[in-house]
This record gives C-alpha cells, sequence and structure tokens, in this order.
C-alpha cells in the first residue's frame, strides 16, 4: 500500500509551458490532487475532459470560463468543472491553485 501521507519536501514542480508550473500532490486511482502555479497573462486554453475537477484558489486572480460562463476568482474562491464541460483560465495575478480531479489524470502521470 502506498504511504498515506505525503512530504512537500519529496515532491517536484514539472514546468509545462514559460507560464505554468504543476506539482502531482497525491493521487490513487479515482482520485488526484495537483498544485498548480501560473504567471500574470498565462492562459489554460479552452478544453474539456472526462475527469470532474474542482479547483481552490490559494493565491493570485484568475479569470474562469465554464460552460459560458465567466468569473473573477481570487483567494479563497473554488470552481467546479462538470466531466465534459469546456473550460479555460487566464491568470491576471501570478498565484497558486490546487486542482482536484476524478477519476485520476493518467496523462500528468
Amino acid at each position: 500500500m502506498k504511504s498515506p501521507f505525503l512530504k512537500y519536501a519529496e515532491t517536484t514542480a514539472k514546468k509545462i509551458n514559460p507560464y505554468m508550473e504543476r506539482r502531482i500532490l497525491t493521487h490513487s486511482e479515482q482520485l488526484m490532487m495537483v498544485e498548480v502555479t501560473l504567471k500574470q497573462d498565462g492562459v489554460i486554453p479552452m478544453h474539456n475532459h472526462v475527469h470532474e475537477q474542482m479547483t481552490h484558489i490559494i493565491s493570485g486572480v484568475y479569470e474562469f470560463e465554464i460552460d459560458g460562463k465567466v468569473m473573477i476568482l481570487s483567494k479563497g474562491d473554488t470552481a467546479q468543472m462538470p466531466s465534459n464541460v469546456f473550460h479555460r483560465v487566464t491568470c491576471i495575478e501570478s498565484g497558486t491553485f490546487i486542482d482536484v480531479f476524478n477519476p485520476t489524470r493518467k496523462d500528468f502521470l
């Protein structure tokens, strides 16, 4: 059995592009938690996936578009993306957020 604990210092951030880093915090077959750091003007383009997704903003300011609805989110705010719904993120002020996926994003591993 995989350890039920994770030390942040034992994880590694992966640079996705000049604006974005992604750090897998933990995962099982059904759940995944990922830390995303996005720099100002960074964009996660419009996309969809089979995974349900929830995002909790730790810091920064972001414009989220989910299923045609747009909202500015900042520290403490949360977004929910149902399976297969189109969504995008534009970073207004650099920061970090936590994504949770069900099932695990095997394409991230």
